[in-house]
């Protein structure tokens, strides 16, 4: 049996990424801290953190750390139940998804269940090909995903897609494309990425120009900034047509070639955890994004 207050600083150390800020966050001292890890890795008869920059868990950690989470979430189902008074307390929610998703629709389909529970968001922003990892270590109850096949233990649900346009101002594309979009035009013209992790720019290229060897590119971790810098003319860029509808309908942005887009289907995972706050985050998501997202693939 495991002391659950060894897992605790196990998770808020690895959550904080320091020794120092879990001891604060938890009332301990740093000394304590360290004293709970090694007595739960001489428990486990392993190494489970790397004390390495950034901190992270063995694989034997992350199986731990996944354990602790799913427990407490059932342990606050339960505290539920059994006492009204905790209906008062909070449930926190560790969710993975993409910036995308978090700039244009989620926060319109998690709302309802924010406003009817006591619940305390813990989003990780990561690249929706990234994010399934974000589960498999333990780090997120539930994520947002473009696989759609789930991890042993979980199941996955399918939302709908999101659909990405290369956009880009006017100018920009009087300025880089005008005789059109060819592969030699590609290879002068900017893009924006989000991140080093963000390859819907080379999917659109090896997809539609896969004879671009290479080509200049910003990077800017933001998605209102990322916007923006296709916006001001500075670069082209793949981004979802819920978030750039009203910069197209103004005529501030246009694909820079009719028809050539990225569909990503969007699916969410969960561990196969039967408490009512998974129930319901899960309904809410799917109906939500029944009704909003695009449902089928387009046809060529």
């Amino acid at each position: 049996m495991f002391d659950y207050r060894q897992l605790k600083a196990l998770a808020t150390v690895i959550e904080e990424q320091s020794f120092e800020r879990a001891a604060k966050r938890l009332f301990l001292t740093q000394s304590a801290i360290s004293q709970r890890i090694r007595q739960l890795e001489e428990s486990a008869g392993q190494l489970l953190l790397v004390r390495s920059q950034p901190l992270r868990l063995t694989a034997a950690g992350e199986h731990l750390q996944r354990h602790y989470h799913q427990v407490t979430l059932l342990q606050n189902e339960l505290l539920k139940t059994l006492d009204r008074a905790h209906e008062e307390g909070f449930t926190k929610l560790t969710i993975g998804l993409n910036a995308d998703t978090l700039a244009t629709w989620f926060m319109d389909a998690i709302q309802p269940l924010l406003a009817q529970s006591s619940l305390l968001l813990d989003l990780r922003v990561d690249d929706q090909d990234q994010t399934h990892l974000l589960l498999r270590q333990g780090d997120v109850q539930g994520c947002i995903s473009a696989s759609s096949k789930p991890l042993q233990g979980s199941n996955a649900v399918f939302l709908g897609i999101s659909r990405y346009l290369a956009l880009a101002s006017p100018d920009f594309i009087q300025r880089y494309f005008p005789d059109g979009v060819t592969a030699a035009a590609l290879s002068h013209a900017p893009a924006v990425e989000y991140n080093e992790k963000d390859e819907l720019q080379d999917s659109f290229i090896q997809r539609f120009y896969p004879e671009v060897q290479d080509y200049p590119r910003h990077r800017v971790p933001s998605s209102e900034a990322f916007t923006e810098l296709i916006r001001r003319g500075f670069a082209w860029g793949m981004a979802p047509d819920m978030q750039m509808q009203s910069l197209i309908d103004q005529g501030a942005v246009t694909e820079i070639s009719a028809g050539q887009r990225l569909e990503v289907p969007l699916y969410w995972h969960s561990w196969n955890l039967i408490t009512e706050t998974g129930k319901q985050l899960t309904h809410q998501l799917a109906t939500y994004c029944r009704h909003h997202l695009q449902q089928s693939a387009t046809l060529d």
